[in-house]
């Protein structure tokens, strides 16, 4: 029987506590991420990166805690989320260990089998994010698809029309009316990526305007 597949899911992390067991260049990739997505990160390595180190100075993102020690059992327990990249296997499955037995979810760095969770590929314009896993199989593969995917959508500008198509639902919220009242694929496929894509925001907002007037005007 083949196992289950992971659920995918997008966590809202800004001003959550996560908690990053290790200091090389593999933790500094996570912390790094986890700080764009501006969470409340605490670094607890005996040894530092200079990546970390640079981190810790630039103050972008989220916040960042840096504490030169070694891991303490069971203090996973006090965080949202964690995250174990030491390299060394007893530390980062005693901490995974812990995360799990106090309900944290975890990831622990290129061992699959204690992992609550996977970290995808991620490609970013603006509040889109387009992510790619393999379930911890191929983080290579993960990346190469995820740089294909990036490659094949060019300059598609998917960040204003996410702005512009966020705008239409929340005029539809202001109008007593549901999100799916207006049928979005249909302007998806129509002309309205494309005009976004060349600048004519004027003609692209008529389009979604268009739409949302007919469902407040049309309630059945």
């Amino acid at each position: 029987m083949s196992p289950a597949p992971p659920y995918p899911v997008v966590l809202r992390l800004e001003g959550r506590p996560c908690l990053v067991v290790g200091g090389g260049q593999v933790a500094a990739r996570k912390v790094a991420d986890l700080l764009a997505c501006g969470a409340a990160v605490t670094v607890v390595s005996p040894e530092l990166c200079s990546a970390i180190d640079e981190l810790a100075v630039a103050g972008t993102g989220g916040v960042l805690r840096v504490e030169r020690r070694h891991y303490r059992p069971g203090e996973a327990a006090g965080y949202r989320l964690v995250v174990t990249a030491t390299g060394v296997e007893e530390v980062d499955r005693l901490a995974a260990a812990d995360a799990e037995a106090a309900g944290v979810w975890v990831n622990s760095a290129d061992d699959a089998d204690h992992c609550s969770f996977f970290l995808p590929s991620v490609h970013r314009e603006g509040p889109v994010s387009i992510a790619v896993s393999t379930g911890g199989a191929s983080p290579a593969l993960a990346a190469w698809l995820r740089r294909r995917i990036a490659e094949s959508l060019g300059r598609e500008h998917l960040g204003a029309l996410a702005a512009l198509l966020e705008e239409g639902r929340q005029a539809l919220r202001r109008a007593g009316r549901p999100t799916t009242a207006v049928d979005w694929r249909a302007l998806l496929d129509g002309d309205l990526p494309s005009l976004v894509a060349a600048g004519r925001a004027a003609e692209a907002r008529r389009r979604v305007d268009d739409a949302v007037a007919a469902a407040v005007r049309d309630p059945h």
